[in-house]
């Protein structure tokens, strides 16, 4: 969706067009000209449909979503991908096409959270596995973007292929991945644990000794003053370099258009999306072979990035577009691996008891990043146009 952005905001007056303006001057939004190829709204609209929802379930579902089991959390997340994915492609209008985003949100949100969650049941080593996942399907659905359009497909039509996604979520969740025993999926936490026979193998959130305060619904405060501070030393230096990257890629690199590059501004605009995706697989990929526990420094270098590229949109001194290739690579590189190693060492570092809750909680960290990122987008998208 974050790579279909500029696509989203353009083919409803252009038919799913996505040829580039006569002129590389463009009108803004409020109707005179301006030195940047701006679109009337500003990418930074589908990245907070896109993730505005995901927060929202983030910052409330650890408190109540144990009262649902994974099989139906899967299902919900199926449904959601599948209603954006064919809302975005019939739409007419902009904001039906955010709609469609929102979709996609609640989708993404569930299921990270979800996701992350379920990791407790199974060996540590899954995680280098969900990072790698999760950067591999950020490269595919951007490459895959990317090369159909390129390719001619309209971003209607290639929308649609996508389609395969949720139905490949179904069978490798229901049919390939092999449970625990115990696990319960289509049984609430609560009902598990006073049932279920093995409960030393794979404890519960909580012990029975405390399902009354869970009862009372302040199982989600319990576990927080368990955790401490811990997680804040994880979660803010990863919502610093998601703000960051974010920042740059919703806000800044639709500005950063060459008009005398051999790739029209759609084109450049889904190859900076591609080469980012490709960086956080790589660093995503790299937890066993190195561990970087310092995630301070990560959201540093990666403010460095965002200040840079401030800074060459307003003086436009970057000569090409391969240049902005490089630093876009290397900026998913720094995202990844905060990701990947924030969650490795909460995993590592968190007791059994706090386990899965802290992991689910702290996914809320680089979502909070990336919200922000986007209201500040906006304003900036609206100054540059102004221009």
């Amino acid at each position: 969706m974050l790579s279909a952005a500029h696509d989203i905001l353009k083919q409803q007056g252009s038919h799913n067009s996505t040829s580039p303006t006569p002129s590389t001057v463009a009108l803004d939004v409020e109707g005179g000209k301006s030195r940047y190829d701006c679109s009337p709204v500003s990418a930074a609209a589908v990245l907070l449909a896109d993730i505005l929802p995901t927060l929202l379930i983030k910052f409330s579902a650890p408190f109540f979503i144990h009262k649902v089991p994974y099989g139906f959390r899967v299902l919900v997340c199926v449904a959601t991908a599948i209603a954006s994915f064919l809302v975005v492609s019939f739409s007419s209008t902009v904001w039906i096409s955010i709609l469609g985003v929102i979709f996609a949100s609640v989708s993404a949100g569930l299921g990270e959270l979800s996701f992350l969650s379920l990791t407790v049941f199974f060996s540590r080593d899954v995680l280098g596995g969900w990072g790698s996942g999760t950067g591999g399907a950020g490269v595919a659905g951007a490459l895959l973007y990317s090369a159909l359009t390129q390719a001619g497909l309209s971003p209607r039509n290639t929308l649609l292929v996508m389609l395969v996604v949720p139905v490949a979520m179904v069978i490798s969740y229901f049919f390939l991945l092999v449970f625990p025993p115990s696990f319960p999926q289509w049984k609430c936490r609560e009902v598990e644990s006073v049932r279920g026979g093995d409960s030393q193998s794979r404890r519960p959130l909580l012990d029975d000794t405390e399902e009354e305060e869970r009862e009372k619904g302040v199982e989600g405060v319990f576990i927080m003053s368990a955790c401490g501070k811990g997680l804040l030393r994880f979660v803010v230096p990863l919502g610093v370099v998601y703000f960051a990257e974010y920042f740059i890629n919703q806000g800044l690199l639709e500005l950063l258009y060459f008009p005398n590059f051999y790739l029209s501004h759609a084109e450049q605009y889904r190859w900076y999306q591609t080469l980012y995706q490709v960086g956080v697989l790589v660093s995503r990929s790299s937890l066993c072979c190195v561990k970087f526990r310092r995630i301070w420094a990560l959201s540093l270098l990666q403010c460095v990035n965002g200040v840079l590229l401030l800074l060459s949109v307003y003086y436009q001194f970057l000569p090409s577009a391969w240049l902005v290739f490089v630093i876009v690579l290397y900026e998913g590189l720094l995202g990844g691996a905060a990701y990947v190693n924030t969650f490795y060492f909460i995993s590592k570092e968190t007791g059994d008891r706090q386990r899965e809750f802290a992991m689910a909680t702290a996914s809320v960290g680089d979502s909070l990043g990336i919200a922000i990122s986007g209201l500040i987008a906006f304003p900036v998208h609206r100054y540059f146009c102004s221009l």
